[in-house]
């Protein structure tokens, strides 16, 4: 099942947002000047400032799709590509090393960055999801059970090796077939690319 985010915000949680900031001041107070407090509330723009950070989060939320799906994570992984039925480019020992993740259920969630990333810049954008990259065994079995996801939503995710070297699997469709890759790789991803995670 596959959902995307795109639905307005409601008065409801505009009212939730007004009142987790008004807590957190409340807890907060005792370490306010009062008459500093003044000056601050006389600034022209303390709304627009406020509410950039605020905007920061929705927008890396922004733009998702959630995936779930049950995995078998009693599959070798070699089982588990062969599961997807796609062509495979692989390096055999990074296959060995896929990691298998836990839990009969994942929620898989996808994000898309629409511009270009490093591997290491891409760390930076799942903490700022609140997500941590998703185990091979999940995101290959969103591929399983929707073959054409890959097909309009090329999907990888990544993780270090045993020693410390980056290693990817990657989903997609070129020339009329589809692939998966699994290999080691030190540069970055290209805006097309969505990004599979779990939430930490």
């Amino acid at each position: 099942m596959a959902k995307t985010m795109t639905a307005s915000m409601t008065d409801g949680q505009i009212e939730n947002v007004v009142d987790k900031f008004r807590a957190v001041v409340r807890k907060h107070r005792g370490e306010f000047n009062s008459e500093a407090v003044q000056q601050v509330l006389g600034l022209e723009n303390l709304g627009m400032e406020l509410l950039a950070p605020f905007r920061k989060h929705v927008e890396a939320m922004s733009n998702v799709i959630v995936h779930c799906v049950k995995v078998d994570r009693t599959r070798t992984p070699q089982q588990v590509l062969d599961a997807t039925g796609r062509e495979q480019y692989t390096a055999r020992d990074v296959v060995a090393g896929m990691p298998r993740g836990e839990g009969e259920e994942a929620e898989v969630v996808f994000f898309n960055l629409g511009r270009y990333v490093s591997d290491e810049g891409l760390r930076d954008e799942y903490t700022a999801r609140g997500l941590k990259p998703a185990d091979t065994y999940s995101l290959a079995k969103v591929n399983e059970d929707d073959a054409s996801f890959a097909d309009t939503h090329p999907n990888s995710t990544h993780w270090r090796d045993a020693n410390g070297k980056r290693c990817f699997a990657a989903f997609h469709r070129r020339y009329g077939w589809r692939y998966v890759r699994v290999y080691r790789r030190d540069d970055g991803w290209h805006g097309d690319w969505w990004f599979a995670g779990l939430r930490k």
